[in-house]
């Protein structure tokens, strides 16, 4: 689709956004934390096939942490205990894992900071009134939207922290889009929806939005329409032209 094609966001009731990806570039600390705490993990622990960027966006990228771990553990035929979400990063449960990466983004985000796409920034300023969200799966959303200077562009974020709380099922299961457009008073088939992994278009798609927007940042644009993506751009601010 041409840029000149490319619906306009504003005409829509709201417009609901993923964070790392779409918003920011977290998903490339994101990528950095899971492949050193992956490959310490095989490496300990003697698992063949060894860990790839592919594994990041086939069992990681999207999905609530916790749920990340336990697919890629699968695919290589390991089953542990899920353990709690209070597990210290040193056990060897699907927590106690999930907390191990943990440590390493924030360590990464408090070092370094980090700053949003320009271009996502300039579609925001475009959209005026328009009610905008975030829908993450990640726990760190807050603290990555402060880092960003981001915090106060939304009234609504639906988060890993409020996903874990009620029970919502992760991405590719509709229910985190659909409970933010509900926490917006508004109805997911007149809303868009703003993903980069394929989890995420799958998911907004399975909630039924009137518009699913895939921001190819690296997974493919192919595997977005294929997802379920209406339209794929590169960047956001290919809205604007």
């Amino acid at each position: 689709m041409t840029a000149d094609a490319l619906p306009d966001l504003a005409r829509y009731d709201a417009v609901l956004f993923d964070l790392d990806g779409v918003l920011t570039p977290t998903a490339e600390v994101h990528m950095h934390a899971w492949q050193t705490m992956f490959e310490e993990l095989f490496a300990a622990w003697s698992i063949t096939p060894p860990y790839t960027e592919r594994d990041y966006f086939e069992y990681l990228d999207g999905k609530k942490r916790y749920d990340g771990v336990a697919s890629l553990l699968r695919s290589r035929d390991i089953e542990v205990p899920w353990g709690n979400p209070a597990d210290p990063p040193s056990a060897d449960t699907v927590c106690g894992i999930g907390n191990r990466k943990n440590e390493v983004f924030a360590r990464v985000l408090r070092a370094e900071g980090i700053a949003p796409y320009p271009g996502s920034v300039r579609l925001l300023d475009a959209l005026g009134d328009t009610p905008v969200a975030v829908v993450s799966s990640s726990k760190n959303a807050v603290e990555v939207l402060a880092a960003a200077g981001l915090t106060d562009r939304f009234t609504v974020v639906m988060d890993g922290v409020i996903a874990e709380r009620d029970r919502l099922g992760s991405k590719p299961a509709p229910d985190v889009f659909v409970t933010a457009a509900r926490m917006l008073a508004v109805d997911p088939a007149r809303c868009a929806a703003v993903e980069d992994a394929i989890s995420g278009v799958a998911s907004a798609r399975a909630g039924g939005f009137g518009l699913v927007v895939g921001v190819d940042r690296g997974v493919g644009a192919d595997h977005l329409r294929a997802a379920g993506a209406d339209v794929v751009v590169t960047d956001l601010d290919e809205f604007l032209a």
